[in-house]
């Protein structure tokens, strides 16, 4: 098989990439009608392989699924798949688990074979552009065209779900390389920080490790945030979660994006303004996310 990919379809097994696995009507393709969590695989020079946090990523993928109208995963038959695929992947390093639901084929909703939803995976090689991200970034803010309460009271808007629908995400980060950054930190309409497209936001300001509320933002819950701020707090630090307006940011004493895929990432510049750097700090934070390079 691949060293580079190798696609899992629950049920059916691990086959390498390029074998037909979904079907030209698949809602998840159509309609983007299903949802998505990735997470972090390390391997070592023995070609012994392990996922991080997969229970926790497991149940925010269960509550997304039931968010897209769906019911939460076998879990027994995932693993069995996952680690199939595992035992075929043997190269060292780092790769991505991104695992996938969909609602199934359009044709076949209200026919034979109604609501068997998609459920696949990739397991795929890390890429060099998610690595080399890890000694910082430059964000430009874009405003997601909402204000911060927006998905208080509109459940049909999916606040909190990792939707497959991206479209809007890629758009962001096209326009943010076209400014001459590397990411994007959306804003709302009434001047508040929110998240990147992949990843949450932590800043320190005033010596407070300051993250985004999820109640009414429609940000999806950070495994990886939260794990800082336990650790952190654990250490004696100073943690809050509250809104963060766009000019804090940029004087902010420092500022991370967080995910399970790259870490902890250094925001060097936010529309072109520098942010203090801290290697130190930096470091502390990948120790109680417990993400080691």
């Amino acid at each position: 098989m691949s060293a580079q990919q190798l696609v899992g379809v629950i049920g059916r097994g691990v086959f390498p990439a390029g074998q037909l696995v979904i079907s030209a009507d698949d809602l998840g393709f159509t309609r983007g009608d299903g949802c998505f969590d990735a997470t972090r695989v390390v391997t070592d020079a023995e070609g012994n392989s392990l996922v991080e946090n997969l229970d926790a990523h497991f149940d925010r993928f269960d509550a997304s699924i039931v968010g897209v109208g769906g019911e939460p995963i076998d879990r027994d038959a995932w693993r069995a798949t996952i680690d199939e695929a595992l035992d075929a992947w043997t190269e060292p390093g780092e790769a991505v688990l991104k695992i996938m639901y969909s609602n199934g084929q359009e044709s076949q909703r209200f026919g034979a074979g109604a609501d068997r939803p998609t459920e696949v995976f990739t397991l795929t090689q890390m890429p060099v552009s998610n690595i080399s991200d890890r000694a910082g970034i430059s964000v430009a803010m874009l405003s997601r065209g909402m204000p911060s309460n927006a998905f208080a009271d509109a459940p049909w808007l999916l606040g909190g779900v990792k939707s497959l629908a991206y479209a809007v995400n890629v758009a962001a980060k096209r326009e943010a390389h076209a400014r001459g950054a590397q990411d994007v930190l959306f804003t709302s309409t009434d001047g508040y920080a929110l998240e990147g497209p992949t990843s949450a936001l932590i800043c320190l300001i005033d010596g407070v490790l300051v993250t985004t509320p999820i109640e009414g933002t429609g940000i999806l819950h950070s495994i990886t945030q939260r794990m800082v701020f336990e650790g952190a707090e654990a250490a004696g630090f100073e943690t809050a979660t509250r809104l963060m307006t766009t000019d804090e940011v940029r004087g902010a004493e420092g500022a991370w994006f967080a995910s399970s895929v790259r870490g902890l990432v250094p925001l060097v510049a936010v529309d072109g303004t520098p942010l203090p750097q801290h290697a130190d700090l930096t470091h502390r934070l990948r120790q109680w996310a417990r993400f080691v390079d």
